[in-house]
């Protein structure tokens, strides 16, 4: 997304990149404007964990805290009435309308699956949030196979501590979302997210994220449901996340 809007000529010196975020993206937009260069201006739910807050503290980031109550949604409405009421000062990315977000995974998370998988790829799991990582890399993996099961999941509540993914029936739906790509979607409940955070964390050697426990969780019950009728597969998810921007969390001591 960086690429593209240089490449365009939108993110021009004097220019701020702008975004809504809930965080990984938003880290990654810091980053490279530390590295190349150019300021970034985020708008952020509050209640995102300490660690995302000092990250983007050291990379020098601005960051508009904006209501926990309305999660990614406020920070969305955050971002939008900033980029209209400063259109020359921001470059307003906005992911969730973005179509590099999900033709980055077109053109690369797909066919490295692919090519992992020596073709065998049956099952493609991955959760929404943008949703461009499951929009770019299902549609690069059905012109593949057409017969590839693409399963989408999201949490099973607007009030959920999957922090990243949203709840589309109560949500600001992203432009960039398809309803009609998944063949099947899951509703994950947080506490199993939980749970298997740190089942990986104390059985895989695997310190992964919220979201990614739960596309753990989601892909296991896609495994589960092809074992019950006698199918085999071959179940690719992502782990879009480390668990460095989660060790605060209360949920690694309890239970």
């Amino acid at each position: 997304m960086v690429a593209d809007v240089r490449d365009r000529g939108l993110l021009r010196p004097g220019k701020t990149l702008l975004d809504a975020t809930s965080g990984n993206t938003g880290i990654a937009f810091a980053m490279l404007g530390a590295a190349l260069g150019f300021p970034v201006q985020l708008a952020m739910p509050s209640n995102v964990s300490p660690e995302r807050k000092r990250i983007l503290s050291a990379y020098g980031a601005q960051v508009e805290w904006t209501n926990p109550d309305l999660g990614s949604d406020g920070a969305i409405r955050r971002a939008r009435e900033m980029a209209g009421n400063e259109p020359d000062r921001y470059c307003y990315v906005d992911q969730y309308s973005n179509d590099a977000n999900w033709l980055a995974h077109y053109r690369t998370t797909g066919p490295e699956i692919w090519q992992q998988t020596s073709g065998q790829v049956t099952h493609f799991v991955a959760g929404l949030g943008t949703s461009g990582t499951f929009m770019g890399t299902t549609r690069r993996l059905k012109e593949l196979n057409p017969a590839l099961r693409a399963i989408s999941f999201q949490p099973d509540s607007p009030f959920h501590g999957l922090e990243g993914l949203k709840h589309m029936g109560s949500s600001i739906v992203p432009a960039i979302y398809n309803p009609h790509l998944a063949d099947h979607t899951l509703e994950i409940e947080t506490e199993a997210a939980y749970t298997m955070a740190k089942r990986l964390a104390r059985e895989e050697g695997l310190l992964v994220g919220i979201s990614a426990a739960a596309a753990v969780v989601a892909s296991l019950q896609i495994a589960h449901e092809e074992l019950a009728v006698g199918r085999s597969a071959v179940i690719v998810t992502v782990l879009p996340d480390s668990a460095e921007k989660y060790l605060s969390e209360r949920f690694w001591e309890e239970g």
